[in-house]
């Protein structure tokens, strides 16, 4: 197709055409006009929402969260002052857990004490999460407490056991001195144990040998024949020594009546005072027939 010659008529027609209308005018008017509407009706439907949330806390849901706080700083205070006291009981709690981990309660209570920069719902997510922390936190504290009740309990009774085993054991050993003091009593209150112990104490206390013991030998063979049970039915006198009267061994004993060892005892310190030594008894006894 051969093309158009560019006349001069030809630009006029294509300068009018590029020229608006006043028809054209008026529709590009409209349609923005449209467009500013929509933008403003969604902007009015979405108002609400945005409103809401950045809504602030109403004074029921901030009452709530004090309330919840509150309950956090005593069950904060109990678990505190129970992991402080298991730390010093030094007791064996045989627990999983020896403390009530309640770090998590502690940041959200100190968060719920500052609610005006909150939203509602903010501060409802902190009041539930914090609810929850208390009850998790008072949960540990009941087993921490069980847990260290027990443990009282399983060290009370160890020590009653202890105790009991020493007193067991206290009593069986009392039992098994008397048993061996009734034995060598026994056995002291022989004649051969009455001559050993006084020959023991002759030479111990007074120093008085063989030669001075043969003599007490003798003498108390003829006053009692070493017999502490020995009484003179006529004169009174009793025991190994024949002591006038037998009451004068107390001194040496209040088991005079039962014990060699004291009447012996009580003989020998007579016989020192009243002659020297037992030989100078014996001469005596022998030149008077008593002492």
């Amino acid at each position: 197709m051969p093309d158009t010659p560019l006349t001069r008529a030809s630009r006029r027609a294509a300068t009018a055409a590029s020229i608006p209308t006043p028809s054209r005018r008026l529709a590009g008017i409209a349609a923005i006009a449209v467009v500013l509407a929509a933008a403003l009706i969604a902007a009015v439907f979405q108002a609400p929402a945005a409103i809401a949330a950045w809504s602030a806390p109403s004074d029921a849901e901030v009452r709530e969260s004090a309330e919840v706080a509150h309950d956090a700083g005593i069950a904060l205070t109990n678990a505190q002052a129970l992991n402080n006291v298991v730390a010093a009981s030094d007791l064996d709690l045989e627990a999983k857990e020896t403390s009530v981990d309640f770090a998590e309660l502690k940041a959200d209570a100190k968060a719920l004490a500052d609610v005006d920069d909150r939203t509602a719902d903010e501060l409802a997510a902190l009041t539930t999460r914090a609810a929850t922390g208390i009850r998790e936190v008072r949960a540990g504290t009941d087993s921490l407490q069980n847990a260290l009740t027990d443990a009282r309990e399983a060290e009370a009774a160890r020590i009653a056991a202890e105790k009991a085993r020493k007193a067991a054991e206290e009593a069986a050993r009392i039992e098994a001195e008397k048993k061996a003091a009734a034995a060598a009593l026994a056995a002291a209150n022989t004649v051969e144990g009455a001559k050993a112990t006084a020959r023991d104490m002759a030479a111990s206390r007074y120093g008085w040998g063989d030669g001075e013991f043969s003599c007490l030998s003798s003498l108390w063979q003829k006053e009692s024949s070493w017999n502490y049970q020995a009484y003179n039915a006529s004169s009174g006198a009793t025991g190994i020594p024949q002591a006038l009267p037998g009451s004068k061994m107390a001194t040496a004993g209040s088991d005079w009546r039962t014990n060699a060892a004291t009447q012996i005892s009580w003989g020998l310190d007579y016989i020192a005072r009243a002659y020297g030594s037992p030989c100078s008894a014996w001469g005596h006894s022998q030149a008077v027939n008593w002492y």
